[in-house]
């Protein structure tokens, strides 16, 4: 597939051109011609102008058959593909940097401050107690992440007893056991932690629901996948009832989360605004003209979206 012309659509279009014009345009044998665009600004005809696209989403509106590559700034796709009709003659690709490593370590974070005792210390000191209460080991800990791509294999390396949940149940590294989505409920009620790693398609959309939450027993919940896999008020029943303890979310249906939403002022609720795993307009551009050179060259590529699973 030849490549001349690259629409590349972002918030942050001035670092990226600024990154691929040193990278790219510079180099002799990868002469292309860009354009470099805020979102607002983009037409129809830009893209009827381009070869490639890339950005994190698509406009309604727009058609974008006209382009022979698409490329996902982010690591997901759903903008891209989630309840849309996508032209099998386009190549769909996702950017893969450091989302697993970033992911990770956001969620390990929060596991520390919860085997660690962080709060129960806190609230002790504003009570000016001296109570010493033994901290847990993190290895003691049992938690079952959904999805074992390569952020939740990430994710799974992080010093615990971890089960996986995919669609195909096919055994992965780090996990000690992978199961599929239909037949991992029978150990829900032993796991200390859950962690969503899915992508967002047909299949889990609304994944986590009432039914699953109560197969929980006081279970930390964390959410780094997407907010469409979880049913709201089902997660906050089961913050009330108690099996849920505690919930993280970095991700929601809607983005920035409304003023109104109850998850802004729930006790059991620790809210950031999608930042577990950015992309950095260095490791955006790094993947982009990376995906490029192995198009130009007729290579295996290892970022490719499989338009009809999702991911």
């Amino acid at each position: 597939m030849k490549i001349n012309k690259l629409l590349v659509v972002s918030p942050m279009y001035e670092e990226l051109k600024t990154i691929i014009e040193k990278t790219i345009i510079e180099k002799e044998d990868l002469q292309k011609d860009f354009r470099f665009l805020p979102e607002e600004q983009m037409t129809q005809e830009d893209l009827a102008w381009a070869d490639a696209y890339a950005s994190f989403n698509l406009k309604s509106n727009f058609d974008y058959s006209s382009v022979k590559w698409v490329h996902s700034l982010g690591a997901g796709v759903d903008c891209f593909l989630y309840k849309k009709h996508w032209n099998e003659e386009v190549l769909l690709t996702r950017t893969i940097c450091s989302f697993g490593q970033r992911i990770a370590e956001y969620c390990l974070s929060y596991l520390l401050k919860d085997v660690q005792l962080h709060e129960q210390f806190q609230e002790l000191k504003h009570q000016k107690k001296w109570h010493p209460i033994p901290p847990q080991l993190l290895n003691k800990q049992k938690t079952m992440v959904y999805g074992t791509g390569e952020i939740g294999q990430t994710a799974a390396k992080i010093g615990m007893e971890v089960y996986g949940v995919s669609l195909s149940g096919k055994k992965k590294e780090y996990f000690k056991e992978v199961m599929t989505v239909d037949d991992h409920f029978s150990q829900l009620h032993e796991m200390n932690y859950i962690l969503n790693t899915l992508p967002l398609t047909e299949k889990t959309a609304n994944f986590f629901d009432g039914q699953l939450f109560h197969h929980l027993t006081n279970a930390g919940f964390i959410n780094v996948g997407r907010g469409a896999s979880v049913v709201n008020d089902a997660l906050i029943h089961a913050l009330d009832s108690g099996h849920v303890r505690f919930a993280v979310l970095d991700v929601f249906n809607h983005e920035p989360l409304p003023d109104d939403h109850p998850f802004w002022n729930h006790p059991q609720v620790h809210i950031t605004p999608h930042i577990s795993a950015v992309t950095t307009p260095e490791e955006g551009a790094s993947c982009f003209v990376e995906t490029l050179k192995m198009i130009e060259g007729n290579r295996m590529l290892h970022n490719k979206v499989d338009f009809k699973r999702g991911y």
